[in-house]
């Protein structure tokens, strides 16, 4: 029986690299087949900040963190929340995960040539009880080079592995169709899309000019998830998360479509978890779009007033940078689709990162001049763009006007004046002594306990209606989508099984078509850092099972 190559791996992103790496390194040739043109190689893992969850790492020692495996998988667990049947691999993908993240993710990461910014963030802090949702400690780890930084060496390993005739990288090849030949998924069809200039995530052609059909003993599903189809992403919206908003921005690009789900789907897999899914409250317009409806978002420190469309405080412990699904239900339950932080230039000098390589110049090119510029209060420059051109700001100099720009930004003036005043002024009243009812106050005095926290991501506690700290701002804040957290249902070879549990012979996922894991390593919600990281341990595993089974 002839074959085109030992495995086809469908998805040229994170996930698809790492499997495909791993392939090269095994000796195995490759086809690695994706729909965008060779400009966009690397997927949705490019345009992010880069980070990943590790335990007990180094620069958590150094940043007295004590972290251990145990503290990480209770973390984990609470997070998930785990209740379903379906849940059984999911289970063992989390323990699986946490383990690497504990032990050997840092030292194979590093042999690699990947390095980590010193400081390590607190994402997902939770604010419930020991065994609710969040992270105890800091576990966010930015790649040196954000997420450029970390798909680089398994590019280098693949564009090598193509230097020595192992990979055939088939650009602008979308795939259609699985087929099967005695038992065995073993054909991959579909269309050869026009050739496209299109710049790294801008939308490129969907003209046909042709059609193919190749042949391997495996295929490892490596498409991503649902995040830029937002018909797919309304569908899909669980009730427990309230209404989808009618406006959505996108976290991710247009060929985020989910598409190769439901092909897999058709040829035997088992999709679980689809009404599982990850999306931002604090997404804002990009001023200067790459895609269409791109949003970006704002990685807040703990400080900002976070205000309902109506101008009421969100209720406790819904604070930046706390808990984003339970942010989310809370929102869609309001009946808007937006909600407001506000602030000043004191504080958005200070706190206020956005995601994205593109958005962090300086984490990205590596430099450590511009790195430490993030200790001052300086408004950092693609903050100061966006306050500057984005359609969600609101500066101005006092209150008043202030409420008369949140005002103008909506279809109606839900906002007043009277009621806001004496929401800051209730809040800048609890900041002048030690002791507070506020439990956002009391957040903001337990982050600047950490010293990573206190030196570049949380303000000293101050009024935010002092004039010297002004000017005063607000920002409109969108849900923006991002992630898939269910997927293709794999066991711990990231082999896909069908509904019956049974292996799809020949199949194999990764990444977040997998659920980066299982079909939902994540359950409910996700303790952050763990989306790269998921992509990178599947498709390890993956690329790692599929070199075994051709051997």
């Amino acid at each position: 029986m002839s074959y085109d190559a030992d495995v086809i791996v469908i998805g040229a992103g994170l996930a698809g690299l790492v499997a495909t790496a791993e392939l090269v390194a095994a000796g195995r040739t490759v086809i690695l087949l994706d729909q965008e043109p060779e400009q966009s190689l690397g997927g949705q893992a490019h345009w992010s900040f880069g980070g990943l969850f590790l335990v007990d790492s180094p620069e958590q020692r150094r940043m007295r963190v004590k972290d251990s495996r145990a503290l990480a998988l209770q973390d984990w667990f609470g997070t998930a929340g785990f209740d379903r049947t379906e849940d059984h691999w999911p289970r063992k993908w989390a323990e699986a995960y946490v383990d690497f993240a504990a032990g050997e993710k840092r030292a194979w990461l590093h042999a690699r040539g990947v390095r980590f910014f010193p400081v390590v963030g607190w994402a997902e802090r939770g604010g419930y009880d020991a065994n609710g949702h969040g992270n105890s400690v800091p576990r966010f780890h930015i790649t040196w080079g954000t997420g450029p930084g970390l798909v680089a060496p398994f590019e280098r390993t693949v564009r090598a592995g193509a230097a020595r005739g192992l990979v055939d990288l088939r650009f602008r090849h979308r795939v259609t169709g699985l087929a099967r030949t005695a038992g065995a998924v073993d054909t991959v069809s579909g269309e050869i899309l026009a050739p496209s200039t299109a710049a790294r995530g801008t939308a490129s052609s969907r003209e046909v000019t042709g059609a193919f059909e190749l042949r391997a003993q495996a295929v490892i599903v490596t498409s991503g998830g649902i995040g830029g189809n937002h018909d797919l992403v309304r569908a899909q919206w669980p009730a427990r998360l309230g209404t989808p908003p009618a406006k959505l921005l996108s976290g991710v690009p247009a060929h985020v479509d989910g598409l190769m789900l439901g092909i897999a789907e058709k040829a035997g897999a088992h999709h679980i978890n689809r009404d599982r899914m990850w999306h931002y409250t604090e997404g804002i317009e990009n001023w200067n779009p790459i895609w269409a409806r791109h949003g970006i978002r704002i990685l807040p420190g703990p400080s900002s007033l976070w205000l309902d469309a109506t101008g009421k405080r969100l209720p406790v412990p819904l604070f930046p940078g706390f808990d984003t699904l339970g942010t989310l239900e809370h929102i869609t339950r309001t009946g808007h689709d937006h909600t407001w932080f506000v602030l000043d230039q004191r504080i958005i000098g200070k706190e206020f990162a956005l995601s994205g390589s593109e958005q962090n110049p300086d984490l990205t090119g590596k430099s450590v001049r511009g790195v430490l510029g993030r200790a001052r209060a300086d408004v950092p420059d693609p903050v100061r763009a966006f306050m500057d051109h984005g359609a969600d700001f609101v500066v101005e100099k006092d209150l008043s006007a202030l409420v008369r720009g949140m005002n103008a930004l909506t279809d109606e003036p839900l906002i007043d004046e009277t009621a806001l005043r004496r929401e800051i002024t209730a809040r800048d009243r609890e900041i002048t002594n030690p002791f507070t009812k506020d439990l956002q106050v009391t957040a903001i005095r337990g982050a600047r306990r950490y010293l990573g926290d206190k030196l570049i991501r949380t303000a000293a506690p101050h009024r935010i209606l002092d004039p010297a700290a002004g000017p005063l701002i607000a920002v409109r804040l969108n849900i923006l989508t991002r992630k898939s957290l269910g997927g293709l249902e794999t066991d711990l070879d990231s082999r896909v099984l069908t509904e019956g549990g049974a292996p799809l012979d020949g199949v194999y996922a990764a990444g977040e078509a997998a659920g980066f894991g299982g079909g939902g390593v994540h359950g409910y919600r996700s303790l952050e850092g763990t989306f790269l990281g998921g992509c990178v341990f599947s498709g390890r595993a993956a690329g790692r099972a599929a070199a075994r089974a051709v051997s």
